[in-house]
């Protein structure tokens, strides 16, 4: 009940909720009072000429059940949470037991990742054991952006091809484990401002494209080059990236989020933002050196050993 804008909601849902309870007791009370309509014990209505509908009133075991499940309703409350934000005497709560069965869980692991901790991830890509916890790791958490083989699609980065946005001087092992453990988020503000709308952010999506050696319009991209200049911070005045900022290299043919004036216009225009979650919570560390490892195996291949 913490997404409550104020403590009057809690009493709000406490007090509807006990109010239930209450209304269900008095409805029984009242049905158990009741008494035969007419001397036929009906109700009037018939069907089919014979079929009358009764008015008898419910059995008292029937009556029991319904009186136990409104007490067992106040026991549960007393005991759980359910009274708005009211923790019941137990203390019990959903995360709680989440966090407990995790933790079960991580303890139960450890034997298996005890082996491969610690190790340089060369030494680790080389190991089958490894690389098999590595594969179901990535199928499970990684493989719905970055594809079964890692190879991403649109605006879902490609693994296998060394192409690596952000990583810097830090080192691509040292920074996949942070990206895996911190999530990485990628932005490019709107530029047409910088470079103009209208024909000169053509131009500049041209000389985009003649950076890279794909088909242009020559004059487009001479017009577009000055304009470039405003890109040049992040891009670099060669249009080859900044990987201490996880500005992409447009030199080299690979596109992120498509190819060709459409879609380079898009970006100037529109601007991305591009967010890779943190998984932190879902792996523990021992997880995290192994996925970390078979990530970096996709772009450096070796040969595992007994294969």
């Amino acid at each position: 009940m913490s997404d409550f804008f104020n403590a009057g909601w809690s009493v709000y849902i406490g007090a509807i909720t006990i109010a239930g309870l209450a209304f269900c007791l008095l409805l029984l009370l009242i049905a158990s009072r009741r008494q035969v309509m007419s001397n036929d014990n009906t109700t009037g209505h018939v069907w089919d000429e014979d079929l009358r509908e009764m008015n008898n009133p419910l059995p008292r075991w029937w009556m029991g059940l319904f009186v136990i499940t409104v007490l067992f309703s106040v026991g549960y409350l007393v005991l759980y949470p359910g009274l708005g934000s009211a923790e019941g005497t137990l203390g019990w709560t959903s995360t709680g037991q989440w966090e407990a069965e995790q933790e079960r869980a991580h303890k139960a692991m450890n034997p298996v990742y005890a082996d491969l901790v610690g190790k340089p991830v060369e030494q680790l890509a080389k190991n089958p054991k490894a690389m098999a916890i590595g594969e179901r790791l990535f199928a499970n958490t990684c493989a719905q952006c970055h594809g079964a083989d890692g190879r991403g699609s649109k605006s879902f980065p490609d693994l296998t091809d060394r192409d690596w946005l952000g990583s810097g001087q830090e080192g691509l092992d040292a920074y996949i484990h942070k990206t895996i453990v911190e999530g990485r988020r990628g932005v490019m503000p709107p530029m047409a401002a910088a470079v103009g709308n209208g024909d000169d952010a053509r131009n500049v999506a041209q000389y985009v494209l003649s950076l890279s050696g794909s088909a242009h319009n020559e004059l487009s991209a001479q017009l577009g080059k000055p304009k470039f200049a405003a890109c040049a911070a992040c891009h670099g005045v060669d249009g080859k990236g900044n990987a201490a900022i996880g500005a992409p290299n447009l030199t080299d043919k690979i596109w992120l989020h498509g190819w060709g004036e459409p879609a380079i216009l898009a970006m100037i225009n529109g601007g991305k933002t591009n967010v890779m979650p943190p998984q932190a919570q879902r792996l523990t560390p021992e997880q995290v050196e192994v996925l970390t490892a078979y990530v970096w195996s996709l772009s450096h291949p070796t040969q595992v050993a007994g294969q």
